[in-house]
């Protein structure tokens, strides 16, 4: 006579050795699938220099013109300014701006101020140097592709759908593994929010692919993929935030495309700009004000029932802000007036003690300060002088008491660092001791969803969500997950060099890199690789502001992407 609970063991077996395996394809997939349905390159316009006989490919939408060795275009010339002037395309033709030279910028030998529209065949003389506008067409040389552009792949994507029967099928693995919850409950509450998750996926690619006709989905499915593990995670630990995360997932989606759609013009940002942040500065001050005090950090508001974190919406402002069309970003008005911005986010940050936020905001800047400048010596100073407040304050709080207990919840975080196992059993070191013993329990795949016991330590499914994965999923999933996050940076990088404008480029390359340092403090804040700072898992760790935030994040990678708004089905 067979015996069905061999059968049941094996099943179970089988299905926590193929998750993995799939996670590993879907992530894959997605990238692979980004390298692909590229249109080919070449010149949107070009510059021909009627003195040498040269001729230079114009290949973005904004293009710096300079004698800086970070200008898109270089000029040899000493008459050109460091920043000179600024070559852009928008909707009405292209247009040239002058960015404060000191010899100025000349059209038709007309004297630029502000923008200037440029014609086929007309002059733009850029200190004592000559450039006529041609047709991209007029340049005949091959573009260097490694200079320009990322390589790509000729092979075919995988389809949409494929792709998202994949993830489908990997949350309803989840799903599978919660039902036989060692502790009984319901058994079929699994598949019943395995099914809401499941419509909204599919009703998001439908909206997707058949109403707005996009050409690519994998970014999309990425982020799909990792919400719906963070809300499947929550099934036999918290039911009710489950759906509480998946509504949470519905705005975030209904955020990003608001945002894509928005940014399609990328003059739209500057009209905006001080008005967001005038908000963003009064919601960091909210916090201040009428935000609750929750685990040494006054971060959270409370509006009845409801509650959320102002700084989590504030990230997305702040790429918002930070990023812009070429010819104002190169303006000094524009760069003291962001500095002045990120100085006042911060230190707001640093009034309510969310010094992992404040952080993240901190990096970020760095990023957009580098990517302004193309010099690495614009970020040292700043460094430096965080560097130094930080050593002050940690040196004035061993000896004086005028921090107060928020500041000392912090620092006690760092005097358990890199010594958590001599405060096994004290609060500075009791949650990340659990940490390293749970994924090490979890092995390379998990014991299954919901028999982990790390689920019953504090913050499991919010800031130590990894190990919850980890110990249920198994480590390999946990490596996956991560992964896919850390991998976005790269993929931002490489589009790029494809993107229409400057706004793009910067706010793509900053978000992802918020993402990544948010994803680095979380994990290795969590295994003792860095101080705890208590910051989220992007789209995986239980918390609907930071959820949101994500997707809104996500948009400006999704924007970046030539794709978008360039080729419809």
């Amino acid at each position: 006579m067979f015996n069905i609970s061999v059968l049941y063991d094996a099943g179970v077996v089988g299905l926590r050795i193929v998750m993995p395996l799939l996670a590993i394809i879907i992530v894959y997939q997605c990238y692979a699938a980004m390298r692909r349905r590229r249109r080919p390159e070449k010149p949107l316009v070009s510059l021909y220099n009627p003195r040498s006989g040269g001729m230079i490919p114009v290949v973005f939408w904004e293009n710096s013109i300079g004698r800086s060795k970070s200008s898109d275009i270089v000029i040899n010339d000493l008459s050109v300014s460091r920043n000179h002037c600024v070559l852009l395309r928008r909707s009405a033709g292209w247009f040239v701006s002058d960015v404060g030279s000191m010899s100025g910028t000349f059209v038709n030998g007309v004297r630029v101020n502000g923008r200037a529209q440029v014609l086929i065949d007309d002059i733009i003389k850029v200190g004592s140097t000559e450039y006529q506008l041609k047709r991209g067409n007029d340049f005949n040389s091959p573009l260097r592709s490694d200079k320009f552009f990322s390589k790509v792949s000729d092979k075919p994507a995988i389809q949409a759908w494929k792709l998202m029967f994949m993830i489908t099928m990997f949350h309803l693995f989840m799903a599978v593994e919660a039902m036989f919850w060692n502790d009984g409950g319901n058994v079929y509450s699994p598949m019943i929010l395995f099914g809401a998750l499941a419509a909204t996926e599919w009703i998001f690619f439908s909206v997707s692919y058949f109403a707005l006709r996009r050409v690519n989905f994998e970014l999309e499915a990425l982020g799909l993929f990792l919400t719906g593990i963070g809300v499947m995670m929550l099934v036999r630990q918290a039911e009710r935030s489950a759906y509480v995360q998946l509504a949470a997932a519905g705005i975030g989606i209904v955020l990003y495309c608001l945002i894509i759609k928005f940014i399609e013009d990328p003059d739209r940002s500057d009209k905006i700009r001080l008005p967001m942040m005038i908000v963003s500065v009064l919601m960091l001050a909210s916090s201040i004000v009428l935000g609750r005090v929750t685990n040494g950090a006054a971060n959270w508001v409370y509006i009845g029932s409801i509650s959320f974190q102002p700084s989590e919406f504030v990230k997305t402002i702040f790429i918002f802000v930070g990023a812009g069309a070429l010819d104002k970003l190169q303006t000094k008005r524009n760069l003291i007036e962001f500095i002045i911005y990120s100085v006042v986010c911060v230190g707001l940050l640093a009034l309510m003690s969310d010094f992992g936020t404040a952080l993240i905001f901190f990096v970020t800047f760095l990023l957009v300060a580098f990517m302004r400048s193309g010099d690495i010596k614009t970020v040292l100073l700043p460094v430096g002088a965080v560097a130094g407040t930080f050593g002050l304050l940690s040196f004035l709080a061993e000896r004086i008491n005028f921090i107060g207990d928020r500041f000392n919840y912090v620092l006690n975080r760092f005097k358990a660092y890199r010594h958590v196992w001599d405060y096994a059993n004290e609060a500075a070191g009791y949650q990340q001791v659990r940490v390293l013993t749970y994924i090490a329990s979890g092995g390379l795949f998990g014991v299954g969803i919901g028999n982990g016991y790390f689920k019953q330590y504090f913050a499991s499914e919010s800031d130590l969500v990894f190990a919850l994965v980890a110990e249920e999923m198994g480590v390999i999933v946990a490596i996956v997950t991560a992964l896919a996050v850390a991998m976005l940076m790269i993929y931002a990088r490489a589009i790029t060099t494809r993107s229409r404008s400057t706004f793009y480029s910067i706010s793509a390359c900053c978000a992802a890199g918020l993402l990544v340092v948010q994803l680095s403090l979380n994990i290795f804040g969590a295994t003792d690789i860095l101080p705890l700072t208590g910051v989220t898992f992007p789209f995986v760790s239980c918390g609907g502001s930071s959820l949101i935030s994500c997707w809104g994040l996500l948009a400006f990678i999704k924007a970046a992407d030539e794709r978008t708004y360039s080729i419809k089905r």
